[in-house]
């Protein structure tokens, strides 16, 4: 067996693929309540329920999807440059703990919002700057780095929060100080967890469709990430744009930090992010890359997570049956893409 590529695929094959692996995942679903011993069609429909079966529940979904669609287009703008950011969650604590830094009262109350956003963008820039410096300059593969930069920020937050940055009142708690008032973003109904950084993803993700469509640098990266060496033959500054590419892709990702400081927790803590980098990459390639595509993928993931907490208390059915899924919702995702790109030959 061996694949072939397919120059133009058709319609049909572009849309039932994507469908069918929507359908495999389902199915997969399916399985695993079963075998957890749960009526599969009850099990999916309290999952429904639980992400959007309220008021209460569609907000809880619309944030925790906030911090995934900044990580989602984080990674999106990065892996359409061909360019592996596996290091979203570095740059998300590198936001949170610039949002920490300046939110505690070290700036006057006008500025303090937009200015600790532009300097947490910058600290999440800085944080994939140097493994694409290593990429571009000693052709050190980024994974590994980006990866291994992961660990190392969250020993940073660790020091941080036994040390400089603990909060003298938090009963031993290993916390930040909670930031001022004028730090914190408004919640857009009041008295609920819904916060302003919602709308803040939504326009970052317009902006980014904007970038990626109708700018030179959307052109330049698109052309980079499909044929580097024939991107520089046109006269295209490969290493310039993939530094573009990193500055844009890991201030995405630190806004996902200063935005779960600013909007919903109040302070940084070692367990801010249950993940949202890693999730990142799942919600960037189910949405195909496509910066619009990454909320809506974004809603689905968050939607999945809601509303598995709610299945698992209603049929004591675990909740890592959601990791599961959207394993698998990956793997069918990136089998679609691929069957979409080559077909299967014999011989």
């Amino acid at each position: 067996m061996r694949l072939e590529p397919i120059a133009n695929p058709s319609t049909l094959r572009q849309l039932g693929l994507p469908a069918l692996a929507i359908a495999a995942t389902m199915g997969v679903a399916t399985l695993l309540a079963l075998i957890a011993g749960a009526d599969p069609f009850a099990t999916l429909g309290q999952i429904a329920t639980g992400a959007l079966g309220s008021r209460l529940a569609i907000l809880e979904t619309l944030n925790r999807a906030t911090p995934l669609i900044f990580t989602g287009l984080a990674v999106a703008v990065a892996f359409r440059a061909k360019l592996w950011n596996i290091g979203a969650e570095a740059q998300l604590y590198a936001g949170a703990i610039i949002a920490v830094l300046l939110g505690t009262g070290a700036l006057g109350s006008p500025f303090v919002l937009p200015v600790s956003a532009l300097a947490a963008m910058l600290a999440g820039a800085l944080v994939l700057l140097g493994p694409v410096l290593l990429k571009t300059r000693l052709g050190v593969d980024e994974v590994v780095t980006t990866l291994l930069i992961n660990f190392i920020m969250l020993l940073f937050v660790s020091y941080l929060l036994e040390g400089p940055m603990k909060d003298p009142m938090g009963m031993g708690w290993p916390k930040s100080p909670a930031l001022i008032p004028e730090a914190r973003l408004p919640r857009i109904v009041e008295g609920l967890r819904l916060h302003w950084g919602f709308g803040l993803a939504l326009i970052a993700a317009a902006l980014v469709w904007v970038i990626q469509t109708r700018t030179t640098l959307g052109y330049e990266i698109r052309a980079v990430g499909q044929n580097p060496a024939a991107a520089r033959f046109a006269g295209i500054p490969v290493n310039v744009v993939l530094l573009k590419t990193a500055l844009l892709s890991g201030g995405l990702a630190a806004l996902a930090g200063w935005s779960e400081v600013a909007g919903l927790k109040g302070h940084l803590s070692q367990d801010l992010s249950p993940g949202f980098g890693y999730t990142g990459i799942i919600v960037a390639m189910l949405a195909l890359l496509h910066p619009l595509g990454v909320v809506v993928s974004a809603l689905f993931v968050a939607g999945i997570f809601v509303g598995s907490d709610a299945m698992s208390r209603a049929a004591g059915v675990p909740t890592y049956i959601a990791d599961m899924l959207l394993a698998t919702a990956l793997l069918f995702m990136v089998l679609a893409i691929l069957l979409t790109k080559f077909r299967m030959v014999r011989g």
